[in-house]
């Protein structure tokens, strides 16, 4: 950093510091309070609660941050609406996010408002630095201007002359305003992002921006003149504005370190990692950057990008009134099942969908019958066997695959769930639950108990289901904290125990002291009826999930021309498959086309979902949508049938070359 940088010693250290290998700094966004808590602040906050646990996990020495966002003109429209005053109304939309996050199981370290006295303080320092700095200047700007995103709007942000988000005409505003030079900073974050292919993830979201950076970048208007505004902080260098939402709400993520003095900004920022939904990318991995190159500090370390949860298969929104609340699905579902369900359902970047019958799904499927299944029989059977006193077990060659898998499973999981992929590192946990159910059937302890000469054998099968559970226990902490603290209990062991509580002491098989008395006996989860039955019926419609359409066929048999055209054929990425619990024919595919679509198909007897993420298919993209198995299926996926050893094989479509997902095939 330069030596006349306007900053203190311990801001400046910052860019020196490298011992930061065993520290995290995990933030959310902080939330617009114009609107109470939802499923998407839910999930947001979920993740980096989820992954500040891992990290602690990992032996980090972490800090996690949360909070709200409280300045700007859709917070004066909603007081007004309710008939407060401003500071009235944020002072209790801020206490309802607060409130909320215990509710979830959210454990942040730091929970900051745009309120905070230091907050205003270091905002106003921070303009002024970059004011002398000759980086803001006052011009009269004639623009478009978007209320809901309040922000101007360029032409080719525009989508049939609307906003995208928020799909209203922007107002065309004349007015003066300071203007932040961040078209200055282009080059400089572009080499950046292209020397950091970790900067932005998913990398779709890093290519978009490389995308928009390809053209000139504008200058960012930083203020609103108070004849508009007065809900906001007062520019320190002219008393008749004050500063644009986001050059107050991004700085949140300094304030929280006590910056610049505190020596919290030191030790956590070089590793600082924002989590965000995708409608703020572009604050997030364009102006925040530019602000702190203009700032002369450090850029954050990570920014990780996700998808919009969608309610059965309709994005969110309150006009349409099928916002979720947070604390109605824990009421409903339990807290355990809705984090799990989150982190289990979406891929992280792709956009996901929230029902009643695929939370329901998840819960009996996965919880209640693998893993509460699982546990349950296990410690039933300690209880009946052996007292519920853990036996010593005696090393066997035949156990040697289920050590092998555990400390895999491990691995695997360590990697996911490091690098945002939280479904990936829960399909990891259960395979190990998969596994143990087997072992169960495999090994038959109940036809051990009856041998007089088996008794070894069936306390190292009993101390082997304990040393299963101790493990799962201990994976699932980060997402599922409180059953893994029933686990705990459940196993007779302490919940502050190091081997729950630590990957590197607990990852190693065989540390469950023997001699351990189990707990009482409880059900983790009880199973729920689903809404609706569909499922049987669904799985007696066509495997591609496709209704027939009608079409004129002539008597020879052949189809005309313009019927064929009302079929929409498309190349499709296949980015995530997944099987569909109780089928043995059905993939779940996520593909681009360019858009994100779900598309159930019936491959699974001819391809693994390993063997077709990566490739091009071609798919009829214009199918009525079909739910089959409790999914929505957005259309069909083309495939061969081929025949082979006296039966059918399927081989799906593809094209040569590199082809534009989305492309159309005529």
């Amino acid at each position: 950093m330069d030596s006349n940088s306007p900053w203190p010693p311990a801001a400046r250290r910052c860019c020196e510091t490298k011992d930061t290998a065993m520290t995290t700094y995990i933030t959310t966004p902080i939330y617009y309070v114009n609107a109470q808590p939802h499923l998407g602040h839910a999930y947001t906050t979920i993740v980096a609660d989820t992954y500040s646990r891992f990290r602690h996990l990992c032996g980090e020495d972490v800090r996690f941050q949360t909070g709200t966002d409280e300045h700007g003109e859709k917070i004066v429209e909603a007081a007004e609406k309710n008939g407060e005053a401003p500071k009235e109304y944020v002072d209790r939309i801020s206490g309802m996010f607060r409130q909320t996050w215990p509710i979830l199981g959210i454990e942040p370290d730091n929970y900051i408002r745009t309120t905070d006295a230091n907050h205003i303080a270091t905002v106003q320092k921070v303009l002024q630095q970059v004011y002398d700095k000759g980086d803001i200047y006052f011009d009269k700007y004639t623009g478009l201007y978007c209320r809901g995103c309040e922000r101007f709007l360029t032409e080719k942000e525009l989508v049939d002359g609307k906003c995208p988000d928020h799909q209203t005409a922007p107002q065309e505003i004349a007015e003066q305003n300071y203007f932040f030079k961040m078209s200055k900073y282009q080059q400089q974050l572009l080499d950046h992002i292209n020397a950091n292919e970790d900067f932005i993830t998913p990398h779709r979201y890093r290519n978009e921006m490389l995308s928009f950076l390809s053209e000139p970048l504008e200058d960012l208007c930083i203020s609103r003149p108070k004849s508009r505004l007065t809900w906001g902080i007062e520019l320190p260098f002219d008393d008749n504005f004050v500063t644009y939402v986001w050059f107050d709400a991004l700085i949140n993520y300094l304030t929280g370190l006590g910056f610049p003095e505190d020596d919290k900004y030191n030790k956590f920022w070089p590793v600082a990692e924002h989590v965000i939904a995708k409608d703020i990318l572009k604050p997030h991995a364009i102006f925040w950057p530019t602000m702190l190159m203009a700032m002369e500090l450090p850029l954050y370390k990570k920014l990780h990008v996700h998808g919009y949860w969608n309610v059965d298969n309709t994005k969110m929104s309150k006009s349409i009134g099928n916002v979720v609340r947070p604390k109605e699905l824990v009421d409903e579902y339990g807290l355990d099942t809705l984090r799990y369900f989150t982190l289990r359902e979406m891929s992280f970047g792709l956009d996901a969908s929230f029902s009643s019958d695929a939370i329901v799904s998840r819960k009996n499927s996965d919880l209640a019958n693998d893993l509460g299944n699982l546990f349950s029989r296990s410690t039933a059977m300690i209880q009946k066997y052996r007292g519920g006193k853990l036996p010593a077990p005696i090393a066997c060659e035949a156990d040697s695959e289920l050590i092998a898998l555990s400390k895999q499973v491990v691995a695997t999981y360590k990697e996911e769930m490091g690098a945002f992929r939280f479904h990936r590192a829960l399909q990891a946990v259960w395979s190990l639950v998969g596994y143990a159910n087997k072992y169960i059937v495999s090994n038959e302890p109940w036809a051990l108990a009856k041998d007089e000469n088996a008794w070894q054998r069936l306390d190292t099968v009993l101390y082997n289901l304990a040393e299963c559970l101790r493990f799962l226990a201990l994976l699932i902490r980060p997402v599922m904290p409180d059953t893994a603290s029933r686990m705990a209990t459940g196993l007779g062991l302490a919940t502050d125990a190091s081997i729950l509580n630590s990957l590197a002491l607990g990852g190693e098989w065989g540390v469950v002291p023997v001699g351990t008395v189990l707990g009482e006996a409880i059900t983790l989860f009880p199973r729920m009826e689903t809404a609706k039955s569909e499922e049987k019926k669904a799985g007696k419609k066509d495997c591609q999930g496709a209704k027939k359409q009608e079409a004129v066929i002539s008597e020879d048999g052949l189809a005309n021309f313009a019927d064929f055209q009302k079929f929409e054929l498309r190349v499709a990425d296949i980015v995530v498959a997944e099987r569909i619990k109780k089928s043995d024919r059905l993939l779940k595919l996520t593909v681009m086309a360019p858009e994100e679509r779900i598309i159930v198909a019936g491959i699974a007897a001819h391809y693994s979902p390993e063997d077709v993420v990566g490739l091009k298919v071609i798919i009829v993209a214009n199918l009525k949508p079909a739910k089959l198995m409790g999914v929505m299926s957005q259309g069909m996926v083309l495939a061969a049938k081929v025949s082979e050893d006296g039966g059918e094989r399927l081989v799906l479509s593809g094209v040569q070359g590199d082809v534009p997902a989305g492309t159309r095939v005529a």
